[in-house]
């Protein structure tokens, strides 16, 4: 009987087919090993989405920065987007999506109560996250992995404590806060412990609930006390308060926090304020080669906004403590954000302390007929 090829030929196909499989496995694993994985961790639906369109933007015109001259380390930064649908129980699942994708850091979340949500996952999974501009102290608080770009509250809150008592000569005092946010709740108590410490009158501590546009009752508790300032530190709901309070002639002067830069605040009535003022982590107007670089350079792919230079920030940190690291190591970058010592970043200095938070400038915008304006940077 003749011997048949076959099972030679067949034993030999099955060997190839076998080799280039384990070939084009290797193939993908050195590609995957050939970028360093950042992920972008904003809301994109939800209450906070039109705000925080402009952090994606900053984080994808930093990164193409980076991958333009060369990238970290000989590797292209491979930036994931993850939605966390402008809630905190979102922001810890998509928190989750990173972990799962294996990112080597995560820039993120813009709110507080967000960040707070999502550290703890990031913490337990030992990957470095810098929060652009979540002022809350809680943040940083979750672990040694998380980090941020930003001031932090108590800062914020006696800076402007202090200036509604020196600058505006204010006696008196109502803070109007938002029942649950972690920012508007934390600064609001910053503001009337310092505001007390200055020898000020906080004559009320008011509270109003999440997604409510009817302020009637507070406006006119408000309008009854008759303080020198009334301060909202909250997000774009703020300008609802804003106007119903100017259409009820309370004379106060309104304050708010860094919630108040995003353009929704005006679109909700904010335009109408003939006076008041904001901290800010950022002002186009300074006068400095970094900031006037910056806008030039950004304006020619995305609208400026406020929050666009400490997002920029916060991934020029990260790139910073990579390239410092020379490793794409988790714990390495985690060391190197740790000893992060007066990196030059657009919105000022930034050296980070032990608890992960910047010491650096605030600076108070001015409201004048609706609009914006440079009044004071006030170093830490």
């Amino acid at each position: 009987m003749k011997r048949t090829l076959f099972p030679e030929k067949l034993h030999f196909v099955l060997i190839m087919v076998l080799a280039l499989f384990i070939g084009l496995v290797g193939k993908a694993q050195v590609q995957a090993a050939d970028t360093i994985k950042i992920a972008s961790i904003f809301a994109k639906s939800g209450d906070a989405a039109a705000s925080n369109l402009h952090h994606f933007q900053a984080v994808r015109f930093a990164v193409d920065e980076i991958n333009k001259k060369g990238g970290l380390l000989g590797k292209k930064i491979e930036l994931l987007e993850f939605d966390n649908y402008s809630t905190p129980i979102q922001s810890k699942l998509a928190a989750r999506k990173a972990v799962k994708a294996k990112v080597d850091a995560v820039i993120g979340c813009a709110w507080s109560s967000h960040s707070i949500a999502m550290a703890s996952t990031l913490q337990k999974a030992k990957i470095p996250m810098i929060t652009p501009d979540s002022t809350n102290p809680k943040v940083t608080k979750k672990g040694n992995y998380i980090f941020r770009a930003c001031f932090i509250d108590p800062f914020q809150g006696e800076v402007l404590a202090r200036f509604a008592k020196e600058d505006l000569k204010a006696e008196t005092a109502v803070v109007v806060t938002k029942i649950t946010s972690a920012y508007s709740l934390g600064l609001g108590e910053m503001f009337a412990k310092y505001f007390k410490q200055g020898k000020g009158n906080v004559l009320a501590e008011l509270e109003y609930k999440d997604g409510q546009k009817e302020f009637s009752s507070i406006v006119a508790q408000v309008k009854k006390l008759s303080p020198d300032v009334l301060f909202i530190p909250g997000h774009d709901e703020s300008g609802f308060i804003v106007k119903q309070a100017l259409d009820a002639s309370v004379p106060a002067i309104m304050l708010g926090g860094d919630g108040w830069a995003y353009q929704q605040f005006y679109s909700n009535g904010g335009q109408e304020l003939k006076e008041g003022y904001y901290t800010n982590h950022w002002s186009r107007e300074l006068d400095n080669v970094k900031t006037k670089e910056f806008v030039a350079s950004y304006r020619k792919v995305y609208e400026l906004n406020d929050f666009a230079a400490v997002t920029y920030d916060a991934v020029m940190l990260l790139a910073d403590a990579i390239n410092r690291a020379k490793s794409t190591d988790r714990a390495k970058i985690r060391d190197a954000l740790a000893n992060t010592k007066n990196f030059e970043g657009v919105t000022g200095n930034i050296s980070l302390n032990e608890a992960g938070d910047p010491a650096k400038q605030i600076v108070i915008m001015k409201i004048v007929n609706g609009k914006a304006i440079f009044s004071k940077a006030v170093g830490p």
